[in-house]
């Protein structure tokens, strides 16, 4: 999904937040995009790109699937835009995927974790969840070794090619 700004500075559809440790720190199997509950001093905040997902998490609380921890500032540009930038946000999921995201926590120990904020094509809000597994130090240390070495490979390809 390409990013497209305006004249203004605001993002008008693609990333508005993205948690790139997530994909290093889990393992994830599965991704699910979600529609997000916000007001309308948030969207303008995301609008600017200035949120993060960097401690998020998303969980279930009252039968319904929240987002939490995830820091959208006030929106400084107008007068009644005082909301709680850590608030616990609503997600709206389909039940059958709520049941089966819930379900995997429960019986696998798996975790969602928030891996970006965007916007789609009609100007919504959404977040991609990833259904993850903790990686062990051992396993992080194999992703940055591949890493390197994909690295290097490219570079030795450019400067034999």
């Amino acid at each position: 999904m390409a990013e497209t700004k305006k004249k203004s500075g605001l993002i008008s559809h693609g990333i508005a937040s993205q948690n790139r440790r997530a994909r290093f720190d889990y393992t994830i199997k599965q991704t699910v995009e979600a529609g997000i509950v916000l007001k309308g001093p948030e969207v303008k905040s995301l609008r600017l790109g200035r949120a993060s997902l960097a401690e998020a998490w998303a969980g279930e609380r009252e039968g319904e699937l929240f987002l939490f921890n995830a820091y959208i500032p006030e929106y400084q540009g107008g007068l009644l835009s005082r909301f709680e930038p850590r608030a616990p946000r609503k997600l709206l999921v389909k039940r059958k995927e709520m049941g089966t995201l819930l379900g995997a926590v429960a019986r696998d120990g798996a975790t969602l974790v928030p891996l970006q904020i965007h916007f789609n094509d009609k100007g919504l809000a959404k977040v991609l969840l990833g259904l993850g597994e903790g990686r062990k130090n051992v396993d992080k240390r194999h992703a940055i070794a591949a890493r390197d070495w994909q690295r290097d490979k490219a570079r030795l390809m450019r400067a034999k090619g």
